[in-house]
């Protein structure tokens, strides 16, 4: 359709020819000295005061409008929507709706251009509004929010009636709401009437239940005042039996404390000769003591010349040190047999014994017993909880302690090695079951030396060389105890 102006009662007339035939070349237009037009009518009143619009239509008017700003030159645009136009189309309507209604009202020049674009984006129902009809299919707000922007002859009545459709609307949606709330409340109420006959029966039932646990109760109580009757009589035998038995105790406990009154008297005796017993034994005992303290001490002195005949000093390191020092294999010395070592065994009690041995020292196959105990931890805290427990142990029994880890490098990170507890790592191409082998090696023959480890390899291997073979779980056992 081609483009139309369309009528303005507002807009002062430039040219006395109308556009596209639907302005009104009579109208008189007095321009206003303040520069705002005052449109008239034919005898010279003041046009009507614009018009109470519903709010669905102003916002649609907003709307239509928000959406051609931005089609609209920057010049054809007025000083205060310039930067509404620049808004996001979401933001447009809804934050520049005041400025918007403000210029359609005080500005009919940009009301008409805004309204030939809207018109042109309208169609026919556009065309329609413009020669004063509309459709009766056709929105009556889109109607409305049209009729406003183009002012056709007759404007004022399509508002009027857009606003008494949308109230009959609004009239109906209420109207339609309340018939629904009112079949909600009748389905509530058909539904707590069912209820009420549903809990209705159930105490029905209940009652009836009730009724005869009642007399159920009834009949127990009768039965129960009859045992009663029955458990008193045998209450009053009971009482006579028990005066009697009484008068029996009294006689009773006179023989015997008659009795205890004699064994005393012969406890005193066996007294008397046990302290004569007593002296005697503690005689023949200082005997022995003397004998025994000659015997060790004469073992003491013995130790003490062999070791002044043999020049033996104090040394600062243990054979598991140069091992750990140097990770040589040292040879020599052939290994106790298997005769001088205890049976493998899972015994904490058997791990106690061993370490109570003079001068014992512990080898640990580190990660062996970790991963069986606690594995779910990551290696790092798996080398402190065991490092730590080791401590606790060396503190305990004074032993040396060795335990051995898997890795070509020191780990990083590892807490201080609590005394009396060695840390050792296998080196590269070396496996810690080898430097095991290598510390028991390195011992003498005759020293206890006891390896922790569940791995079979180990405690053949060590037990071949005459170490004390016990499984991992000895030790958790042990460090759980502790």
């Amino acid at each position: 359709m081609p483009l139309t102006e369309p009528f303005d009662d507002h807009l002062p007339q430039e040219d006395p020819v109308a556009l596209d035939g639907v302005g009104n070349p009579d109208d008189n237009v007095v321009n206003d000295p303040s520069g705002v037009p005052e449109s008239t009518t034919d005898d010279g009143a003041a046009a009507e005061p614009e018009p109470t619009l519903p709010e669905p239509v102003r916002q649609r008017i907003v709307t239509l409008t928000a959406a051609v700003l931005p089609t609209l030159p920057t010049d054809e645009v007025p000083v205060p929507l310039r930067r509404v136009a620049k808004f996001a189309p979401n933001r447009r309507a809804r934050l520049g709706a005041p400025v918007i209604a403000a210029q359609l009202t005080a500005d009919p020049l940009f009301r008409q251009r805004v309204t030939a674009r809207v018109l042109a984006d309208a169609g026919d129902l556009g065309a329609a509004v413009v020669e004063g009809t509309a459709p009766a299919a056709a929105d009556p707000v889109e109607v409305a929010a049209l009729a406003y922007l183009a002012r056709p002859r007759g404007w004022r009545e399509l508002i009027d009636a857009s606003g008494a459709a949308v109230r009959a609307e609004a009239d109906s949606a209420v109207v339609a709401e309340l018939v629904r709330e009112a079949e909600q409340r009748a389905t509530r109420a058909e539904h707590d009437r069912a209820v009420a006959r549903v809990e209705a029966d159930k105490l029905r039932d209940e009652l009836a239940r009730v009724r005869e646990e009642l007399g159920q109760l009834r009949e127990e109580s009768r039965q129960l005042a009859r045992t009663l009757r029955e458990t008193q009589a045998r209450e009053r035998k009971a009482t006579e039996l028990l005066a009697t038995e009484r008068g029996r105790a009294a006689r009773a406990s006179a023989d015997v404390d008659a009795e205890l009154r004699r064994a005393r008297a012969r406890l005193a005796e066996a007294e008397a000769a046990a302290g004569v017993a007593r002296a005697s034994a503690k005689e023949a005992r200082s005997v022995d003591d003397a004998r025994l303290w000659l015997l060790l001490e004469t073992i003491g002195q013995a130790a003490v010349g062999l070791r002044r005949e043999l020049a033996l000093d104090p040394v600062d390191k243990l054979p598991a040190d140069f091992v750990a020092d140097a990770f040589a294999e040292q040879p020599g010395g052939a290994p106790a047999g298997p005769a001088t070592r205890a049976r493998d065994t899972d015994d904490p009690a058997r791990l106690d014994q061993l370490l109570a041995l003079p001068r014992a020292h512990l080898v640990v196959d580190g990660y062996n017993v970790t991963k069986r105990g606690f594995g779910e931890m990551s290696l790092e805290q798996q080398r402190k909880r065991l490092i730590t427990g080791l401590g606790g142990i060396a503190a305990q029994t004074g032993d040396e302690v060795t335990v051995v880890f898997d890795g070509a490098e020191r780990m990083h990170g590892l807490p201080p090695a609590p005394r009396g507890v060695r840390v050792l790592f296998s080196r590269k191409g070396e496996t810690a079951d080898e430097l095991i082998r290598r510390l028991v090696r390195a011992e003498p023959a005759g020293r206890p030396v006891v390896v922790v480890s569940s791995d079979r390899e180990v405690a053949d291997g060590v037990r071949r060389h005459g170490a004390y073979p016990l499984g991992a779980d000895s030790l958790l056992r042990r460090l759980a105890r502790s």
